[in-house]
């Protein structure tokens, strides 16, 4: 049975959440476990259904993997049966698609479907794949498959045309093991890039230059990785995601198990909006508001610039803020899909191209919305909790996907917000979608 969120808004949240391990790293750090046959021990790993996908895929490829109760999940890849990825499973998600790099990486063979995830405009994986043939690999793509094989795997300097985080991933694992020094340039900077070479860099790998644009792969002996066990950073959206809750509802939250400094272009254009914010240990922020938010204009950009991931989030603010705001997005074409939805609660956005236009309001009024994707997902949680009145959000599968004990931890800082069974069997129509 389906189910949906019913939120009743406009209350002020207040108190403090822990924050999990990020779902954008542990998903790239269980691909690189393939790299190893030991025993890999994964700690502040959320429960969530995307681990659950990738915890199927590796399974599929011959992996024992145990994700226990608490924080920790174990892998091991000693037994691999298969070097294929099917397409029933990397089309639930692109992270998935990583496993092309470590196969190849490790055993020289791999055949992964075309990835899937949200649909949220054109990702494709050209870089990728040029990356790997730069790397001395045959790679062709048949049938919606990836085929890639090597004898060998040679170092080399690699210039990527955008610094695309999936593609600065896969040819990572796959040059951990590659014959030489591999050096990338303009290679993506997010935080998960690091966790991922500090995380390899644990198992034995030879990996520098991790958060700048050029990454130098000394690749190690074939069989040298070795197991190791490792904590996931802290997820850098979910945190951001409750601070913007706060700032919507004029409240005071404090988030916990966090690395403000990977916050820092949030937190910048939050406190330009009116918000107080500071850091009670180096390892938490408090957010407080009592006032109107003020207008801001945001583009977004490769870390450390403004996330894509928090386009739609953010966009909830300014449709309360004073004044008039800009939003453009340069990563994605397809990451307006927040907007019908909003504009339904009484949003004033207009929308050309990849440029939306917002003229707040006084406030927000609850609506049956949809979360489309996501980080849209986020958006009409947070645009609930702001808004005045009852809002229903549906397509629930997505929030599933990246937010852990979701309800629960809204409901710590006080968000009147349930999730029951849905039998109505409605479909939500938008100005988008007619």
């Amino acid at each position: 049975m389906t189910e949906k969120l019913i939120i009743h808004g406009g209350k002020a949240l207040r108190g403090e959440v822990e924050i999990a391990g990020a779902k954008n790293s542990v998903l790239k750090l269980m691909a690189a476990a393939l790299l190893t046959g030991d025993s890999i021990e994964l700690r502040n790993v959320p429960h969530l259904s995307d681990v659950a996908v990738m915890t199927q895929v590796l399974k599929h490829l011959g992996c024992d993997v145990d994700q226990q109760d608490d924080d920790r999940l174990y892998i091991q890849a000693r037994n691999i049966t298969s070097y294929e990825a099917p397409y029933d499973l990397v089309r639930k998600m692109r992270a998935s698609f990583d496993v092309l790099g470590s196969l190849l990486g490790r055993f020289g063979e791999a055949r992964v479907a075309l990835p899937g995830g949200c649909s949220i405009g054109k990702r494709s994986v050209d870089l990728h794949v040029k990356g790997l043939m730069a790397l001395g690999a045959e790679v062709e793509i048949n049938h919606g498959y990836v085929e890639a094989k090597a004898t060998r795997l040679v170092g080399t300097e690699i210039l990527l045309d955008t610094p695309s985080v999936g593609a600065t991933e896969n040819i990572m694992l796959a040059a951990t093991m590659a014959e030489g020094s591999t050096i990338l340039s303009n290679a993506a900077q997010e935080p998960e890039i690091m966790d991922l070479a500090n995380f390899l860099n644990a198992m034995g790998a030879d990996i520098s230059g991790a958060g700048t644009n050029e990454l130098i792969i000394n690749g190690v002996k074939p069989g040298s990785l070795h197991g190791t066990t490792y904590s996931v950073m802290p997820d850098r959206i979910e945190a951001a995601t409750y601070l913007m809750a706060a700032a919507g509802t004029r409240g005071d939250v404090t988030v916990n198990n966090v690395l403000p400094v990977h916050l820092s272009s949030l937190t910048h254009k939050l406190m330009e909006m009116g918000a107080d914010i500071e850091m009670p240990t180096p390892n938490s922020l408090r957010l407080r508001c009592d006032k109107r938010l003020q207008a801001q204009n945001i583009v977004t950009q490769p870390y450390p610039g403004f996330p894509t991931d928090l386009q739609a989030p953010f966009m909830t603010l300014l449709c309360i803020a004073d004044g008039v705001s800009i939003v453009k997005e340069t990563i994605y074409e397809n990451r307006f899909k927040q907007v019908g939805e909003l504009k339904r609660m009484g949003a004033d956005i207009s929308v050309e191209r990849d440029v939306a236009v917002i003229t707040g309001v006084e406030h927000l009024s609850g609506a049956e919305v949809n979360a489309h994707d996501l980080r849209a997902g986020a958006a009409m949680v947070i645009a609930g909790v702001q808004a005045i009145g009852m809002t229903e959000v549906y397509d629930l599968q997505h929030l599933d996907r990246g937010y852990e004990h979701l309800v629960e931890k809204m409901q710590s800082i006080g968000a009147d917000i349930q999730r029951v069974p849905d039998t109505s069997g409605r479909v939500i129509l938008t100005e988008d979608a007619m």
